[in-house]
């Protein structure tokens, strides 16, 4: 569908952006959520704060980009770059008052109320903190410093990005003297400009760089036994921040932050190794770009103006801050020992459904495709999966993608083993997915180490892919075993994160799987594909054959609907499918965790469309696609978001669940989310997002439902015996309605 549709018209999206800080709005709804334990909702504040860092690094950078090489075209929404950083910088500077009024009014009291103290300012100390700290400071903090002084001989200083420093103006106490043992040095000191030779100034400017090695809220003495106190390590710095500088008056201190673009620019086609060239290029971004600087609000107006100076940066751009500057230390105090009344109950993920407990992982897969459901359902099937490929002997290859993976990754581990073992192992490593990139080199290198042939993918694209395929001889021939996947193959994040997977024998997803790896492999692009969607290849085209078969039938007077998940939402051709199809009287039922660019309510557009935002526990993650077809259901699963870059600049994967079992159990757990009246926020048509309405209703939080299904399933294979699968849903579902 092209941009000249009746149905891509600017007015019909909202931009991606502002769609994203609407997003990390309902995150920090969660942790100014009184109903959530007090320590869960620090979490969701840190996450409010890292994800707001990755924001400015990116995207943020990235307009910033366009608007330096005056790049003015126009987004889906009509908005310019420029005009984009305008309304983005109104937006996170609102969204960050809301931030430390979140911390300062509401959680920080809190956490006294329940004997957890944090201290604001190290002049909060008593005398018997005061001596600890000090202390502290000097056996602990002092011999990691290292203050850099700015003047003519000493340029400003490489500030790393995310870094938290303090910057100081110091005054020189008193004219050094030649008849003591430094007099020498301090002539020497001052003649070469150690007072930067600016007559009509005394005095200078420097910065220390706070250590990230260090734990960045420290436990201190309580003033109340049975209580726990902890100041902030920057306050700790600043209160001793004299001890660095011995001659000179500390006239004042304060903390400062910078942001810098972290976008990676490579040129694929011209890098001899692309490998190197990477590794290259994540170095510079420490040398990247200041797109941000935040600073503690009431920061001495000399020393901001130093700053702004030096780093070049925008008043606009600046953020003064009326707490920590960097909040991602509340991840790590959320975890605090001995609080777990104020915790959520932790969750252990439990044996699969569709999977017995013992015996051969490749006799149960012969047997019936097997899905899972990951967290409630454990990730160790996968690991599982690979482990036993690689010491089976009838294994005679095993093929995977990896995107992002665990830092100590058992599946790294068995992969290396199974090359060890003489088995033939490709492995594709997306040395491109951002922030893990230096991970994924360290990986590649290993595997080639141990004998694995490792691809780096294709050229100006990102594999995004889950999928693993494992050729097995058997005594019927050669059968191909293959994983599918929504979510990466680490098995930190799938402890955290919700996503299915589809473990299957098929001989058409297995033909599809060996094609696959021989286009990342190499240059053999196959004709036609039995069962899977290849994304840059067919997968938009797929997508939209299958809203636009739901159009038609709601055109012919027959029942149509679409039900789909997805973290994100923001193709403009895609979109324009929905409306279409919307105003011809298709339902459509939209999750979506984050960006969504789709306007609801639409008059004759999309007021037959409804989107939800579910923001819990858990992030939601796993892709989910649900088509009517007349009564011949089709139910997909998959990698790829409606995104621009999942469906032209990625490998992505689409794949069909048709068992119909396990198509039923696909389709209830979409049905469960579509029903969820705590964790879900309603698209409005004003933009905004909303509780749904419970009058009437009962509560249904629907991770906390598929934990407890998860656990029944396990009570009952347990009692009774059962065959995989054979479990109802329906006592729960009457227990929540």
């Amino acid at each position: 569908m092209n941009n000249k549709s009746p149905y891509a018209k600017a007015e019909y999206f909202y931009n991606r952006e502002l769609s994203w800080i609407s997003f990390n709005y309902r995150v920090l709804r969660e942790a100014q959520d009184k109903n959530i334990p007090l320590l869960d909702r620090l979490k969701f504040l840190s996450i409010t704060a890292s994800n707001l860092d990755e924001f400015y690094m990116i995207r943020v950078a990235s307009l910033k980009d366009m608007v330096q090489v005056n790049y003015t075209k126009k987004d889906i929404a009509g908005m310019t770059p420029a005009q984009q950083l305008t309304a983005i910088s109104e937006s996170t500077h609102q969204l960050i008052r809301d931030q430390y009024d979140t911390y300062n009014k509401s959680l920080v009291p809190a956490l006294a109320k329940n004997g957890i103290h944090l201290l604001s300012h190290h002049e909060d100390l008593t005398p018997a903190q005061e001596k600890f700290v000090d202390n502290y400071f000097q056996a602990e903090v002092y011999p990691v410093l290292t203050p850099m002084a700015v003047d003519s001989s000493r340029p400003f200083p490489l500030i790393r990005n995310k870094s938290l420093n303090i910057g100081a103006i110091l005054k020189m106490k008193t004219t050094p003297k030649t008849d003591d043992s430094n007099g020498h040095f301090r002539e020497l000191y001052i003649s070469h400009g150690g007072k930067k030779n600016r007559e009509n100034s005394d005095t200078d400017f420097a910065t220390v760089q706070v250590p990230s090695g260090l734990p960045q809220a420290v436990e201190i003495p309580s003033a109340t036994e049975g209580e726990k106190t902890f100041i902030l390590l920057e306050q700790i710095i600043e209160r001793n921040i004299h001890r660095l500088f011995m001659n000179y008056e500390v006239i004042c201190a304060f903390p400062f932050r910078v942001m810098r673009n972290a976008d990676l620019s490579i040129e694929e086609d011209e890098a001899a190794d692309l490998l190197m060239e990477i590794e290259k290029q994540i170095k510079k971004r420490q040398w990247g770009e200041a797109i941000r600087l935040q600073v503690e609000e009431g920061t001495n107006k000399q020393l901001l103006k130093i700053l702004k100076k030096e780093l070049n940066i925008r008043e606009e751009d600046i953020f003064k801050i009326n707490g920590p500057l960097d909040l991602t230390f509340l991840m790590k105090l959320s975890g605090l020992e001995g609080y777990d009344h104020l915790r959520g109950k932790k969750y252990t993920p439990q044996p699969p459904k569709w999977l017995k407990e013992e015996g051969s992982l490749f006799d149960q897969i012969r047997e019936h495709d097997i899905l899972l459901h990951h967290p409630y359902e454990t990730f160790d099937p996968v690991v599982n999966f690979v482990r036993q490929a690689a010491k089976d002997p009838d294994v005679l290859a095993i093929k995977q993608t990896l995107y992002r993976v665990s830092s100590h990754s058992p599946i790294i581990a068995s992969l290396a083993a199974a090359a060890e073992n003489g088995k033939q192992v490709t492995v594709l490593v997306e040395l491109k997915a951002r922030f893990d990139e230096e991970n994924n080199i360290i990986w590649a290198r290993k595997l080639e180490q141990a004998g694995c042939h490792v691809i780096y993918g294709l050229v100006g694209l990102k594999t995004h892919s889950k999928i693993t395929l494992v050729v097995r001889r058997e005594e019927d021939g050669i059968r191909r075993y293959v994983h599918l996947g929504t979510g990466n193959y680490n098995d930190s994040t799938a402890k955290l994160y919700t996503d299915m997977g589809l473990l299957t024998c098929q001989k058409a997803i297995g033909e599809d799987a060996t094609a696959v790896f021989n286009m990342l492999s190499g240059y053999s692009e196959p004709a036609v594909w039995n069962k899977l969607a290849i994304a840059p290849i067919w997968l938009r085209d797929r997508f939209t054959e299958l809203i636009h078969r739901e159009r038609d039938f709601a055109r012919a007077g027959k029942t149509a609907f679409i039900k789909a998940k997805m973290n994100s939402l923001c193709d403009r051709s895609i979109i324009a499918a929905l409306y279409e199809a919307a105003a011809a009287g298709v339902k459509i039922e939209l999750v979506v965790r984050g960006i969504c660019c789709l306007k609801t309510g639409i008059p004759g557009i999309s007021e037959n469309i409804q989107v939800r935002s579910i923001v819990g526990d858990f992030l939601e993650h796993s892709r989910i696609f649900y088509f009517h077809n007349n009564g011949f259901e089709e139910v997909y699963m998959g990698s790829a978001d409606w995104m621009p870059r999942n469906l032209d600049k990625r490998v992505e994967i689409l794949f069909p669940v048709e068992n119909d079992a396990l198509k039923a159990d696909v389709i209830h757990i979409l049905e469960i989310q579509l029903a969820d009246n705590v964790k879900a926020h309603i698209l409005q048509p004003d933009g905004t997002y909303k509780k749904p309405s419970r009058s009437g209703k009962r509560k249904l939080n629907c991770q906390e439902y598929f934990c407890k299904l998860a656990i029944e399933n396990t009570v009952k294979k347990t009692e009774d015996d059962e065959e995989p699968g054979s479990r109802t849903f329906e006592p729960l579902m009457r227990e929540e309605e």
